[in-house]
């Protein structure tokens, strides 16, 4: 937990209808540079919201292939600092010696997951099987998994400015929720709630508030959940690389609306 508020309070002025105007205060998202350390040495650094900083260490070492087991990660330390946020990983020798062979180096913006990559092969990895899931979801639950994420979503509900992702389980609800400035840090830290808790991602389905871009179904793919659901539409290569990875892509779901992308059976009437 870094001790920097998530959310700073800033003048604006606003213009109602055009012809009033009057003075006031805008809540605002803080976002700071969160260095992503192993063994002392920066391997990505991101702009993010301050917080849940150790969900977000373990999700980005498990979405971008580091480790598999919440096990291989002996400590992680958040040292903060004047310009940014340090979250030292410490793994175990045997992940770091595979980490030093990878040889990744990432710095970007908001919005960008796939920044300062070093090839294209990189870009393109290949994704492990898709861990065997029975889940179906009806109708209502689609809608009713984009309706409580948005109910959920304390921060934006005070900004209107950040991306949530959630975990959905039929018949439960919302499981777990993270929010971030950064679609793909979001998605990260729900990750990492999820590996820490031990919640059968592949009994869920992943919920977010952005595009689908491949990078987020790439994450998807990492956590093991069959099920992504996006507010906003997904790419080509998003569609692609689902149907490759066996994961059912539905956007656009507003309201009772929604549109599936790929393997629809997964989807009933109910």
């Amino acid at each position: 937990m870094s001790a920097r508020s998530t959310i700073q309070v800033v003048p604006a002025q606003k213009i109602r209808a055009i012809s009033a105007k009057a003075e006031g205060v805008r809540h605002v998202p803080e976002e700071v540079p969160i260095a992503i350390s192993y063994g002392g040495s920066s391997h990505a650094v991101l702009m993010g919201t301050p917080d849940d900083l150790v969900d977000f260490a373990v999700g980005f070492s498990l979405t971008e292939g580091i480790i598999t087991r919440l096990e291989q990660i002996q400590s992680i330390d958040v040292v903060e600092g004047d310009l940014g946020i340090d979250v030292q990983v410490l793994l175990a020798d045997d992940v770091s010696n595979i980490l030093r062979q990878r040889k990744r180096s990432m710095a970007g913006p908001v919005g960008c997951g796939l920044c300062g990559i070093e090839s294209i092969d990189q870009a393109m990895r290949t994704l492990p099987e898709l861990v065997a899931s029975n889940l179906k979801m009806t109708f209502k639950d689609v809608t009713d998994a984009t309706a409580e994420l948005q109910r959920l979503q304390v921060l934006h509900r005070e900004t209107r400015a950040v991306h949530a992702a959630g975990l959905f389980v039929p018949g439960a609800g919302i499981m777990a929720l993270r929010e971030d400035v950064g679609r793909h840090n979001a998605l990260d830290k729900l990750c990492g709630f999820a590996l820490g808790a031990e919640i059968k991602a592949e009994n869920a389905a992943v919920v977010v508030t952005s595009r689908i871009s491949v990078e987020m179904v790439q994450k998807t793919v990492m956590l093991g959940s069959p099920i992504l659901i996006a507010v906003s539409a997904p790419t080509a290569l998003a569609i692609r690389t689902a149907e490759a990875a066996g994961v059912t892509l539905i956007g656009i779901a507003r309201g009772e609306d929604f549109e599936i992308f790929t393997h629809p059976y997964r989807i009933v009437r109910g």
